[in-house]
């Protein structure tokens, strides 16, 4: 048994040497090359939605590049790394947290923004300029670093004597501060980075899907019929499970990492807890909890790639060096991307007359869906 447990710690070690390295291999040149698809290629994307999504692909950089890079690529790969010094041990987990908060508060930022104009037109009028939400984002940043700062002092720079090759050696260590103040820190950055957003992305993507749900009942077969020539409610579904799986994804990632991580700082809160020792089930769970929670940062390209048409066709065009491609009717880009890119145009004009007599409302409902 012990023979068994020295081999799966060894392959479990080996593994996350691989994982984090390709994690930034992969996932730093994919947000870059997200932030110009969608900042200088057509995707099908409203102003502000690209406002929001280029700056969601920046702090994911961010977040790859100090937590992920020089955090946990060094860690497993060199005995000393720099931060394991004054100033850099502070400095680097408030830089963590920034960028951790920003993207997640961006996420749900854009999620209940999407729902408001959705829901109301005045919303739609307000949120629609790319001005205001430029200020939003960058009120969302400065936020997030500015909570970010007490968490420069959960930890400490202490002596640990450690056995380096076959040798007793005394080295430095950033460790976790051990006091009072760390637990109610980590405790209320645990729950604003983790819990609250988790539960608001759910919370908003199903008033999404809730609200798209009564707006096609509000029009008959016919009314339907006229306004896009097709089945509404086919669309819709698909609509909504696509929805569905942005939210999905996003929790299943976040979910484990903030369970575990609530775990170790409350069972395992002291400071003679060796958080390396993989004999212990928690460590093995907190540190798969945290291989997902870090891929949420890499997969944003893929569920763009996964739920736009629009945004694969403008890939093709670029990977094969061909011209823009065309704009495509609102019926071929009806993904979750368009959910995600309604703006405030003026009405589109019609070129088949409709008797449809329709109610404020319905016209306000018709106005969006065809912006879907």
């Amino acid at each position: 048994m012990e023979g068994a447990s020295v081999i799966f710690v060894t392959i479990f070690v080996t593994v996350q040497k691989i994982y984090y390295p390709l994690l930034c291999i992969v996932g730093i040149p994919a947000n870059l090359f997200t932030f110009y698809m969608i900042c200088f290629r057509k995707c099908g994307m409203s102003n502000t939605a690209i406002v929001y999504l280029s700056c969601l692909a920046i702090v994911d950089t961010f977040y790859l590049v100090w937590v992920i890079l020089i955090d946990l690529t060094l860690t497993f790969w060199l005995l000393q790394p720099f931060w394991h010094s004054h100033p850099w041990c502070g400095i680097l987990g408030f830089l963590q947290y920034g960028s951790l908060y920003s993207s997640s508060w961006i996420v749900v930022v854009f999620t209940i923004e999407r729902y408001l104009v959705l829901r109301s037109t005045a919303a739609r009028q307000n949120f629609s300029q790319a001005r205001v939400t430029k200020l939003t984002c960058v009120a969302i940043v400065l936020v997030s670093h500015l909570v970010s700062v007490p968490l420069g002092w959960i930890n400490t720079v202490t002596q640990v004597n450690l056995t380096v090759d076959g040798e007793n050696v005394t080295l430095p260590r950033c460790r976790y501060r051990d006091e009072a103040y760390s637990t109610v820190i980590v405790w209320i950055t645990t729950f604003l980075s983790g819990g609250i957003p988790i539960v608001l992305v759910i919370i908003f993507n199903y008033l999404i899907g809730y609200h798209l749900c009564r707006a096609s009942n509000l029009f008959t077969e016919e009314e339907r019929r006229v306004m896009h020539g097709r089945s509404t409610r086919g669309m819709l579904r698909r609509t909504i499970l696509l929805l569905g799986t942005v939210s999905v994804t996003f929790v299943v990632l976040s979910l484990p990492r903030f369970v575990t991580y609530c775990i170790l700082r409350t069972k395992y809160n002291n400071e003679n807890f060796n958080r390396n020792n993989y004999s212990i089930p928690i460590n093995v769970a907190g540190d798969l909890a945290n291989m997902l929670q870090n891929l949420n940062s890499t997969t944003n390209f893929l569920l763009y790639c996964m739920v736009s048409q629009r945004f694969r066709r403008e890939l093709v065009q670029v990977v094969t060096c061909k011209a823009k491609a065309r704009e495509l009717g609102s019926v071929l880009t009806h993904t979750t991307m368009k959910v995600f890119s309604v703006a405030d145009h003026n009405s589109l004009p019609s070129s088949d007359p409709v008797t449809v007599v329709l109610t404020d409302l319905k016209q306000r409902v018709e106005q969006t869906m065809i912006r879907l």
